[in-house]
């Protein structure tokens, strides 16, 4: 039997920035969060701060999770271990389970997902100062931006329709935010409470996602060597999203059917059924009509999932509202990598007002995280949005170093280091490295797990460039010898 002590402690084996965008959440939620790049930083978390679960990133280098699942197996007091993968393979997956991992995820990870791993708070925590007539305000995963007609229609009728039970089909174009307007549902709902599990119908093959959906039963294929609980199991008492739902295949299909139907599953291997009480939401970016009169969804299914059409319109369809999107994403971003306050200047409105946003709301939300991270504090142009890599202009003048105008210059760094020490008004690469990891540090005020997934690089990469740089009689000042390992 776990410690209630520890019992609600998360530890990640994995690339930081991989995982940290998760850590506010879990801890909002009331998780304990930890991480580890290699074995010896996880045995040493384990020793002092044993955890709930272990989630655990195969391929890292000098790490193999073929160890960590060894120790598991001869320790049965070990925490169990969820192994997760930007890319799914069946063979893999097979293997990993069979050595005794609890589960086997795709990437992207999600809070509840985890969450629902451990068990939950014996305590309510209290009501926020904010709710109102016992809802809470929206956070940020659940904030839906704009003033459009259109938009505004359909947030409408999602606020008529959240508390009801009805199955809601979201669609629109990919990167118009239909897990967020689902998230939105959920929160809204008398469901709130209950946990908000997403299921990508695309990435998994049939027989792992019915085992992913329904659950199994121990033996019911090679590598379930024992009962697992499947989402619609897990979401009990709450939602559960069927994200790109038209790329099930038909034969499942059917059995997601009965489930909707019924309110009963079958696991894989199982002889009764289940009883559940899920609420499902489902998205496509396909027109599902035209692919039930092509024989690739089933019509029945198509009128259950369809109970409520929420259509979303494309960002080019609001353009008026990429602007406000626009300094929501850029407030966002400051308060998360703890920058210094900026705006958008004239030029990258006009550029953000005019520009026709293919990739919708995702596209916009990818490049004002870029620009925020380039831009220095100073206001964000267009060329902070890089939109074409090769004229980003790095270069040195009387000015000293420049970067976009969005990066301080090599004259105010590291003691002084002047921009003229390098012939041809050119910085070579190595030096724009430091020049930038010096930035990172200082930004963070030197900590190093936060200036690294600033970079966009590992802690242990970083902290092997410190070293380099030290060794060379060219230590980097400024925070060098920050905190490691701080979430």
């Amino acid at each position: 039997m776990q410690s209630t002590m520890y019992a609600r402690r998360i530890l990640f084996i994995a690339p930081t920035q991989t995982v940290t965008r998760l850590f506010p959440e879990l801890r909002e939620a009331g998780f304990e969060v930890g991480i580890a790049e290699n074995v010896k930083g996880a045995a040493a978390f384990i020793r002092k701060t044993p955890p709930g679960v272990i989630l655990s990133r195969p391929g890292m280098p000098g790490y193999k999770v073929e160890d960590l699942l060894s120790v598991g197996q001869e320790d049965p007091a070990f925490p169990p271990v969820v192994v997760f993968t930007d890319k799914g393979d069946v063979e893999e997956a097979s293997r990993i389970m069979s050595l005794g991992a609890k589960d086997y995820w795709l990437e992207p990870l999600f809070a509840e997902k985890i969450a629902a791993l451990l068990p939950a708070r014996k305590e309510a925590p209290p009501a926020p100062p904010n709710s109102v007539l016992g809802r809470s305000r929206p956070s940020a995963q659940t904030r839906i931006i704009g003033e459009h007609p259109a938009l505004r229609r359909v947030l409408s009728l999602a606020m008529q329709v959240a508390k009801s039970r009805a199955t809601v089909l979201i669609s629109g174009a990919s990167g118009t935010g239909k897990e967020m307007f689902a998230r939105y549902l959920h929160a809204q709902s008398d469901r709130a409470a209950g946990p908000f599990i997403a299921v990508n119908c695309a990435a998994l093959p049939e027989h792992l996602l019915e085992s992913e959906l329904f659950g199994h039963e121990k033996g019911a294929f090679t590598g379930a060597i024992a009962r697992k609980l499947g989402k619609f199991e897990l979401a009990s008492g709450g939602s559960m999203l069927l994200d790109e739902i038209s790329e099930m295949d038909l034969a499942l299909q059917a059995k997601l059917l009965r489930a909707l139907q019924e309110n009963q599953i079958d696991r894989v291997g199982g002889a009764e059924s289940v009883n559940i009480d899920v609420r499902v939401l489902a998205t496509t970016n396909r027109d599902l009509e035209t692919w039930v009169e092509e024989g690739k969804f089933r019509q029945d299914l198509f009128f259950r999932l369809n109970v409520i059409p929420l259509r979303l319109p494309a960002l080019k369809e609001r353009a008026e509202d990429a602007l406000l999107l626009a300094n929501f994403f850029l407030q966002l971003y400051v308060d998360e990598y703890r920058l210094p306050p900026t705006s958008l200047s004239d030029e990258a409105a006009a550029w953000i007002m005019d520009y026709a946003w293919p990739g919708n709301v995702r596209e916009l939300q990818n490049l004002m995280e870029r620009a925020t991270l380039l831009c220095g504090g100073k206001p964000i142009l267009p060329a902070h949005f890089l939109l074409d890599q090769d004229s980003w202009p790095f270069f040195v003048g009387d000015e000293g170093f420049q970067a976009g105008d969005g990066v301080q210059s090599a004259g105010s760094v590291n003691g002084g280091e002047s921009g003229a020490a390098f012939s041809g008004g050119v910085i070579p690469l190595h030096e724009m490295e430091r020049i930038m990891i010096i930035k990172g540090l200082e930004q963070t005020r030197g900590n190093r797990t936060q200036a690294a997934e600033l970079l966009g690089i590992s802690v242990r990469t970083l902290r092997n460039k410190l070293n380099e740089y030290r060794e060379q009689g060219r230590p980097v000042e400024a925070g060098e010898e920050g905190r490691e390992g701080e979430t």
